[in-house]
């Protein structure tokens, strides 16, 4: 039997970690009494300093509410599951997985992010979607400048506010979880919503405006542009195979993939996640072919002369390496995961590109 989209799909539902198998589910897991203590410790130890003994969150360098029902709400439980992991890059907030010098393991992290959610009285997962929020980003950095600049900074530095001006938080935070926190607020903390206080279209500017600043607070804006075409994936046709060492088995290390990049080898880099993700942020080059593509298309416009073909995705490795196993299946030898996922990429401080894509 070949294999089919729901292949597709039923491969990653074997990888997918399990909070993220809750989240499709709009509920979590429950953690035994033994875990649940492990993490409350962790919690302690690690983040009481700057979010409070009690998840109140200000207690230092402005760290945001950790109990707030209008964050922990929105549907995104592997937003905050990165943001421990790889931190926010340019605030004090570090990253604490150990790939990277922190002392936890992503199964302590994962504990964690689901401990939080526990002590929020596991609230319904809210979806807010995930497509991009039309507005006016020139109209946007004014409402900014009037509402949001004296409590998040002119630059989005953060005041008394938490930092908006991050790229790794920018990248990867969805148009739609933004905008939620605009109107709504974070109930229990200083963020109050602006629901009564902008219009519809002025809290849709400030998204875009935020969006906007995804590649830099004092960057330009970009125009938006069409994903290429999978036929034109290579990148580098001219260029030399790429040579780096495997880690564990298929991975590639965000270091590894941005020498290579430089190096201009020649390569396929692909986007795995869902489309809409792509328009975010994605790294420069590649293309979004969603794992829920149809495979048989996908096989039939990828290259066969053993073109590298390296695959990322957002969790940080599910659905790439739902994508990866596949090709190997079909006779693809030269194929990597990129070991971060998108996530890591940013926060470990390589760039990413913006553009929109069609589906």
């Amino acid at each position: 039997m070949k294999p089919t989209s729901l292949t597709f799909l039923l491969a990653l539902a074997l990888l997918v970690p399990p909070l993220a198998q809750a989240q499709a589910a709009r509920e979590l897991p429950t953690l035994s009494g033994d875990d649940a203590a492990a993490a409350a410790a962790d919690y302690q130890r690690y983040c009481a300093l700057c979010h409070g003994p009690d998840r109140a969150g200000h207690a230092n360098d402005h760290a945001p509410s950790l109990k707030s029902q209008s964050l922990l709400s929105t549907g995104f439980p592997w937003l905050l599951r990165e943001a421990v992991a790889y931190g926010r890059p340019g605030t004090p907030m570090g990253g604490y997985l150990d790939e990277i010098g922190g002392p936890m393991s992503q199964a302590e992290v994962r504990r964690l992010v689901l401990w939080l959610y526990e002590q929020g009285g596991s609230p319904e997962l809210h979806r807010v979607g995930i497509d991009r929020i039309a507005g006016d980003a020139a109209a946007g950095a004014r409402v900014y400048e009037e509402n949001c600049a004296s409590c998040h900074g002119d630059e989005g530095q953060g005041v008394t506010g938490t930092a908006l001006g991050n790229p790794t938080m920018l990248a990867t935070t969805p148009d739609p979880f933004l905008r939620h926190a605009i109107e709504h607020g974070r109930d229990g903390t200083p963020m109050a919503g602006f629901a009564d206080t902008l219009s519809s279209a002025q809290m849709d500017d400030v998204t875009a405006f935020l969006r906007s600043r995804a590649t830099g607070w004092k960057a330009e804006p970009r125009p938006l542009v069409p994903p290429p075409a999978l036929a034109d994936a290579v990148l580098n046709p001219g260029g030399e195979a790429p040579e780096f060492e495997f880690k564990d088995g298929h991975y590639i290390t965000a270091a590894d993939l941005d020498r290579i990049l430089k190096e201009k080898r020649r390569l396929v880099l692909l986007d795995t996640r869902v489309a809409s993700m792509w328009q975010l942020a994605h790294i420069k080059g590649a293309v979004p072919i969603p794992y829920y593509s149809d495979p048989e298309k996908v096989v039939a416009a990828l290259p066969t002369d053993g073109t590298w073909i390296i695959s990322y995705c957002e969790c940080p490795r599910a659905a790439a390496d739902s994508v990866n196993r596949f090709l190997r299946e079909k006779g693809f030898t030269n194929t990597a995961v990129l070991w971060e996922g998108i996530g890591g990429w940013v926060a470990l401080g390589y760039p990413t590109a913006v553009g929109r894509a069609d589906d």
